[in-house]
């Protein structure tokens, strides 16, 4: 729950509840992160949901909303970083049409994700964040905020870190370094939608499919026999997604239609034998998809990735400082890490590795006595172009922006300026 300021100051706002201790679920929690940031300007941008409005506009809005506001501090359109959250409370049905084709709202945020990133954003800007989560918010601009605008409510949230263009001299530079430890395995061989139905009332698609070179029409059960053929009968033990191939045209505002290929997770519901049922909406028939299975071998060996690459990253600063100008180095002078926040599926923990720790050691180890806050997310928002990323075969080549099974994180560095 988060406050930001135009000074560059974080600031927090709790929200408390009214009522009974036991109205209160017990995996509720309250963040709180005060902090500094000189030399950027920080503020919240909502995605505002309007009663009457074209739903497919209210994106653009928001994309365009960032932009602006980025712009107007930095003289440039892409901000340094975002932390987005979206509202878990909002209802899983259909809520956007763009580009002709209707979205559920666990997808929403993945094309929101694309619109920002990989089309209307630089690749240098890193956006992290969770997909599902509780916020209060206030932002600068009085019109943007829910007490003053009633015709609205806000589906999500986005925490703007945009460079000051008039930063005062004396100020160093702060930047933003991105990770990811993925916690998901492809199995099965590469599958083609056939048949794709969904219902307006639903947010569950119902599909079935072939074999690559195959004519075979696959129904749900047998989709998952093979599967747990493939996993010798352990098929239970394990949360099943697909990974669905998605070559969509995508556009902000008037600007032209770019072709973009993305991967998106959909959970699996179950499979008979007419159907096998996942998650979501917004696949088409011809589209490629993949089996994925949540695996705890391949998130601790992607953890442990993750820590061996903070330590490089760490001994690179410090290899720097060392060929400074300077003969004498002053510690004081170097770059260092001063703060980060960690993003991580709510399915991983103590229970899923049979260790503790595990998610929070690559930062705490690196960057001992650091400040640090996290969360659980019911889906973890994680996009950045770095070689920090980890091992693992989610997306391959296609570009996957909202995880599973992962844990993202958020270094903040600062770099006192030059003597």
């Amino acid at each position: 729950m988060f406050l930001f300021s135009n000074s560059g100051f974080i600031k927090c706002q709790v929200k408390w509840i009214d009522g009974n201790i036991d109205e209160v679920p017990v995996n509720t929690g309250i963040v709180l992160t005060v902090g500094f940031v000189p030399g950027l300007k920080v503020d919240v941008i909502p995605l505002l949901r309007q009663r009457k409005a074209p739903q497919g506009s209210m994106i653009d809005n928001f994309v365009l909303d960032i932009k602006s506001y980025t712009s107007s501090m930095s003289g440039c359109t892409s901000p340094q970083a975002i932390i987005m959250i979206g509202d878990g409370s909002v209802d899983q049905k259909p809520i956007l049409e763009k580009l002709g084709k209707k979205f559920a709202h666990d997808l929403l945020y993945s094309l929101i994700i694309l619109s920002i990133s990989d089309y209307a954003m630089s690749m240098e800007t890193i956006i992290v964040g969770d997909e599902r989560g509780q916020f209060v918010y206030r932002s600068s601009d009085v019109s943007r905020n829910v007490s003053t605008n009633k015709k609205t409510s806000p589906d999500a949230v986005a925490l703007v870190f945009a460079r000051d263009r008039n930063k005062a001299r004396g100020i160093g530079n702060i930047e933003f370094h991105f990770a990811l430890s993925k916690g998901v395995s492809a199995i099965g061989p590469r599958l083609k939608a056939a048949s794709v139905r969904v219902q307006d009332s639903y947010t569950v698609t119902w599909l079935t499919a072939r074999r690559e070179g195959q004519q075979e029409i696959l129904d749900g059960q047998q989709m998952l026999e093979d599967i747990d053929n493939e996993m010798e009968n352990n098929m239970d033990c394990v949360d099943l997604y697909i990974g669905v191939t998605r070559r969509r045209n995508c556009s902000v505002g008037s600007d032209k239609p770019r072709m973009m290929t993305t991967l998106a997770l959909h959970g699996i519901e179950g499979g008979d034998s007419e159907y096998l049922y996942v998650d979501g909406v917004g696949i088409r028939t011809g589209d490629y998809f993949q089996f994925y299975h949540s695996d705890p071998k391949t998130a601790l060996s992607s953890s442990r990735s993750v820590s061996s690459t903070l330590r490089k990253l760490k001994l690179d600063w410090d290899s720097k400082s060392s060929l400074s100008k300077s003969t004498i180095i002053n510690a004081v002078d170097k770059k260092e890490a001063f703060g980060g926040f960690i993003f991580s599926c709510l399915g991983r923990g103590e229970s899923f590795f049979d260790q503790l720790n595990v998610d929070s050691s690559p930062f705490l180890d690196n960057f001992p006595g650091v400040p640090v806050a996290g969360t659980f997310c019911g889906g973890e928002i994680g996009r950045g172009c770095t070689s920090l990323t980890a091992n693992g075969d989610e997306g391959g080549s296609a570009r996957c922006h909202l995880h599973a099974y992962s844990t993202v994180y958020l270094v903040m560095s600062y770099t006192p300026p030059e003597h």
